[in-house]
């Protein structure tokens, strides 16, 4: 279908790695319209093409797979990052999380997991290896504890608005959402575009934080 013809670009430095992930990504009907091996390349190269989805691997040369996450999302708040790496250490995690991932594999997930991932992540979903997610969501917790800026009043959120935060905030995917409220999904994605909008955040990890602050996820 056309409309599956997302526009990607994979940056890793290992050039077999780089092209068997590209080419898995291509077969599964993603376009995949740059591939880079540096941060420094795949800053150029996004600016260039312009990708929905970068697929990333957090050790790359200088810049890192973090510098090069926090400068697309500052350029393009739109885009999607999805960190594919060797790494499934805590701080790389959460180092990659704080600059706007949205999502977070292990180089052992299997072509289906990276597929189904990319998927997700481009619709606004976030995606985590399984037993990183609650990690995730355990330092969001943590960082909610300590006193931080004043949050922004969520008497400006629509009951239905906040109805869907709350889901947000326990880790349901936009489908799930939908199912639960008998909502398209295109309906609650525009719920959740309105809520960042009106909180002043980018992304579904900044509202996923926000959520829990406020004790939404109870």
């Amino acid at each position: 279908m056309e409309e599956a013809r997302l526009r990607l670009m994979v940056v890793d430095d290992h050039p077999m790695w780089r092209d068997a992930v590209a080419k898995d990504l291509e077969a599964a009907g993603f376009a995949v319209v740059a591939t880079a091996a540096t941060g420094t390349e795949a800053i150029t190269r996004f600016r260039a093409t312009r990708p929905q989805v970068i697929v990333l691997d957090l050790q790359i040369p200088e810049p890192g797979g973090v510098e090069v996450t926090g400068t697309v999302l500052q350029e393009d708040p739109s885009a999607r990052v999805l960190i594919l790496s060797a790494s499934g250490e805590q701080d790389d995690v959460l180092e990659a999380v704080k600059a706007g991932a949205t999502g977070y594999l292990v180089k052992s997930a299997s072509r289906d997991e990276l597929i189904t991932a990319v998927r997700r992540v481009s619709v606004g979903d976030s995606v985590f290896t399984p037993g990183l997610a609650g990690l995730v969501l355990g330092e969001f917790r943590r960082m909610a504890q300590d006193p931080g800026p004043a949050t922004l009043p969520g008497e400006q959120l629509t009951e239905r608005e906040t109805e869907v935060l709350k889901m947000v905030a326990k880790g349901m995917s936009y489908k799930q959402i939908a199912e639960r409220l008998v909502l398209s999904h295109r309906t609650v994605q525009n719920h959740v575009q309105n809520t960042l909008r009106k909180l002043q955040l980018h992304n579904r990890v900044e509202l996923t934080r926000y959520a829990i602050e406020q004790g939404l996820d109870e």
